[in-house]
């Protein structure tokens, strides 16, 4: 067949915090390179700079002639501007977030979670009116749905989502290891100490920090938790206080040595789409502490130590567990992680691309 041109919506990469939906857009964007029978054409708003490393797209942008929270309530109460008004005749439409694009085209539309129909008190009540409206058109417009993570299809299917248009499509993980001397560079840039424990992540309610904060707390004998990510927004257990540093944003080469030189890396989220930061951490063969009954379980792939997010006092046991079977998790977690790929998720989101048309 011919060359698919597929509009590819990129406008997250220009969010105050791009996060996991920037990341993993990012990354499949790469690896589709390999496949000449397919053009992506990233699609934003109209942005007068590239948005900042790492965050800059691999791919050609076309610019709507407008961006942010007015292009989204275009899309979503008018169904204006049309993709097409940037890139011209397409033959898919991708929509790489929850908030689906109009199109002409065959769409398809990227949900990473939906966690705000668990927890909507964790999001603005802004955002859960713009995320409920979204579903309902993702629901009535979209040709193919891909998720992360069968928790998500889960939900999809909850919300009235059928499921012949539902694809599973996990995402991969970077492999590049860090050696000893990324792990002391990072060590003396940060000032850390031998021993720590790590979060990594935007700090925002649903991430539990202020819950991982709580079980450590019980240990008897701490260690420093390093938190590493953008500031959220909310009542998120991101404010200073003795026992944790927080660093903000750190940049990929500076994360792969504070992975690879922590104790444990705990994340006891209460929801996610899929949980990179785990893969993540198990490239780096970190031992891991996640949640029970989640997405990440999933991502974890039986490598990790599991626990009750809900319960502070199983997060610690959950931790002491993994401190003691560090060099086992550490084994399980590497062969785990080398099993994901976004040359994978690249070859999935093509056959879904091939499938609508």
């Amino acid at each position: 067949m011919d060359r698919m041109r597929v509009a590819y919506t990129l406008e997250q990469c220009w969010h105050r915090v791009p996060g996991g939906t920037a990341v993993t857009a990012l990354r499949v964007a790469e690896a589709m390179g390999a496949h000449r029978d397919v053009e992506l054409i990233g699609v934003a708003g109209a942005h007068p700079r590239p948005p900042r490393e790492p965050w800059v797209p691999p791919i050609h942008v076309a610019h709507l002639p407008v961006a942010g929270g007015f292009m989204y309530e275009g899309w979503l109460r008018a169904q204006w501007p049309r993709v097409e008004w940037a890139t011209g005749k397409i033959d898919i439409a991708h929509a790489t977030t929850l908030i689906p694009c109009p199109t002409d085209a065959k769409l398809v539309v990227t949900v990473h979670d939906l966690a705000f129909v668990h927890n909507p008190s964790q999001f603005t009540r802004h955002g859960v009116r713009v995320f409920n409206r979204s579903v309902r058109h993702v629901r009535s417009r979209a040709d193919l749905v891909l998720c992360c993570s069968q928790a998500t299809m889960d939900d999809c299917l909850v919300a009235g989502i059928d499921a012949e248009r539902l694809r599973l499509i996990p995402w991969g993980v970077e492999i590049d290891r860090a050696s000893a001397a990324d792990v002391q560079r990072v060590r003396d840039h940060y000032e850390l100490p031998e021993q720590y424990l790590l979060f990594v992540g935007t700090v925002e309610p649903r991430k539990n920090l202020k819950g991982l904060i709580a079980a450590i707390e019980l240990l008897p004998d701490p260690p420093l938790l390093v938190v590493a990510g953008a500031p959220g927004w909310g009542d998120a257990g991101g404010e200073p206080r003795e026992g944790v540093k927080f660093l903000g944003f750190v940049p990929d080469d500076d994360l792969r040595g504070l992975y690879a030189g922590a104790e444990v890396f705990c994340y006891p989220s209460t929801r996610e789409g899929f949980g990179l930061p785990v893969l993540e951490a198990m490239v780096q063969g970190t031992a891991v502490v996640t949640s029970r009954g989640t997405a990440t379980e999933e991502a974890a792939g039986g490598a990790a130590v599991l626990v009750d997010p809900a319960d502070p006092a199983d997060i610690a046991r959950g931790i002491s567990d993994a401190q003691r079977r560090r060099a086992e998790l550490s084994v399980a977690g590497r062969i785990h992680a080398q099993r994901q790929s976004w040359a994978t998720s690249a070859d999935l989101t093509r056959a879904a691309y091939l499938e609508v048309l």
